[in-house]
């Protein structure tokens, strides 16, 4: 594996795009200041002193000549917008069927578990060619995920979800930090991504983990339902329960009508938001009975009940 590749290799597919819009605004900049200081340049030529130009105010205008630069310029800095809109959306809307990795920033440190289950720290191993979705939290306090070779970064903040992705384009080995002040060691929350081919990925997925929690044949989602029942959920959202809470099945994604009037999208938000601060948001037809588990569930809890609730679907009808 090449470890020596430059820290801003343009080693994904938002790389160049992203490369392309930086220089385009840079060329176009630089061409409007060359211009201005041009004109200043000859004016102080042109009008220093003792100079024999004529320096009489002579009133004259060209109505087709305000025209024509007003518009241009507002062709241009239309462009420029549209351009970077089109790059933005590209940058926040993952692909369907992007690969799915939850990440928690903790001060000092990167913690990364894979849909297998596999866990790392301050390490990310990544397939090339795949999309690969980055959905992050906070223990702590604001963090911000970069990797310059992606030309990614994403504030982590604590409380929410926030969400980015890429997808590799070079097998490799690039850097990550943490690039909002997070305290003494902000410095040292560091960390590698490797890019492997699909084939080593998967060795790599199969090898032994000697520090991990849990076993790696032991998905995000099953833990998520071990832990729905060890907490009781299951003793209020489901049918032999005669449904004390909502029904889970088919939540994420769907639209929740509240006691308020309200509507409000399920998704990773509103179901952490839920469990932390169940009578935040209470869905209509239903009382406030449910406990919070603030403090009894960990970020990394939140993650796996999240993925064992967006799992459950609606059962087929017969």
């Amino acid at each position: 594996m090449n470890i020596d590749k430059p820290i801003l290799k343009a080693a994904s597919t938002i790389s160049g795009p992203i490369d392309q819009a930086m220089i385009g605004l840079l060329l176009i900049c630089g061409s409007v200041l060359f211009f201005i200081f041009a004109l200043m340049f000859i004016f102080c030529i042109r009008y220093r002193k003792d100079s024999s130009h004529n320096r009489k105010l002579k009133k004259q205008g060209s109505l087709a000549l305000e025209w024509a630069w007003t518009i241009a310029t507002l062709v241009i800095f239309l462009g420029l917008f549209v351009w970077g809109v089109v790059i933005y959306f590209d940058m926040h809307v993952a692909p369907f069927g992007a690969s799915e990795i939850t990440v928690v920033g903790k001060q000092w440190m990167w913690k990364f578990q894979h849909p297998s289950g596999r866990r790392e720290i301050n390490e990310l191993h990544i397939p090339v060619g795949q999309p690969i979705l980055l959905t992050m939290t906070s223990q702590d306090v604001i963090h911000s995920l970069f990797i310059p070779g992606f030309r990614i970064k994403q504030d982590v903040l604590p409380g929410r979800y926030t969400k980015t992705w890429f997808e590799a384009t070079e097998i490799g080995e690039y850097r990550l930090f943490c690039t909002q002040y997070c305290g003494t060691m902000h410095a040292d929350m560091i960390g590698q991504v490797y890019v492997l081919s699909d084939s080593d990925y998967e060795k790599w997925l199969e090898e032994k983990v000697v520090l991990s929690e849990e076993p790696p044949s032991e998905s995000p989602v099953s833990r998520g339902e071990s832990l729905f029942k060890s907490l009781g959920c299951i003793s209020c959202h489901s049918e032999q329960s005669g449904y004390l809470g909502p029904s889970l099945e088919g939540l994420f994604g769907k639209k929740r009508k509240l006691t308020t009037g309200e509507t409000v999208l399920a998704d990773e938000n509103y179901i952490r938001e839920s469990i932390l601060y169940p009578n935040a948001k209470v869905v209509e037809g239903y009382q406030p009975l449910m406990p919070t588990f603030k403090g009894k569930v960990s970020e990394d809890d939140l993650f796996d009940l999240v993925a064992y609730i967006k799992s459950l679907v609606l059962p087929q009808k017969q």
